[in-house]
């Protein structure tokens, strides 16, 4: 799967992948967008200022007209096309099925996930290992492919790489 051919890029003032998320998610929910849209997030630094930013990607340029519309009566700012080829998936098809833990199989079956990547081995993981989403699935887009980073955990299975609730640097001192 490619990513849609039509794109919108929001800019914000949001510096946080968390706040992003919420943004995201918040937007796309008033947007009542289709569930075959995608919705990702992207770290931004142009002219000094760092932001994470926002696009929507959809089949249907209607979809986006729409949404660009909306969005711009909002007094937000919105241009065509994505801020960069690696976002950061929030909203994807299937994202809402990814909960619990599943077999590698089933979580490329059932969302637009393309492949999972173990970091630091170089073998992809068989179609039954384990994969405890901890309801917080953030694949990638890598080379047109939606790419879901994990690594080992507990018990011989995998976890996202990214985790849903992340300690802040320097918090134990």
């Amino acid at each position: 799967m490619t990513p849609p051919p039509y794109a919108l890029r929001i800019d914000t003032d949001v510096t946080t992948l968390r706040a992003a998320d919420h943004l995201l998610r918040g937007l796309a929910a008033g947007l009542g967008l289709p569930g075959d849209t995608f919705g990702c997030t992207h770290l931004v630094s142009e002219g000094g200022r760092r932001r994470v930013a926002l696009s929507l990607a959809a089949s249907s340029r209607a979809v986006l007209d729409t949404a660009r519309d909306r969005l711009t009566a909002q007094g937000r700012t919105v241009t065509d096309g994505v801020w960069d080829e690696a976002g950061r998936a929030v909203l994807f098809p299937g994202a809402a099925r990814l909960t619990g833990t599943l077999t590698v199989a089933e979580v490329l079956e059932r969302s637009a996930i393309e492949r999972v990547r173990v970091l630091g081995t170089p073998d992809a993981p068989g179609p039954g290992t384990r994969l405890n989403t901890r309801e917080f699935v953030r694949p990638r887009w890598e080379d047109g492919e939606l790419v879901l980073a994990a690594m080992p955990a507990a018990g011989s299975t995998l976890v996202p790489f990214e985790d849903p609730a992340p300690t802040p640097c320097c918090a134990d001192h």
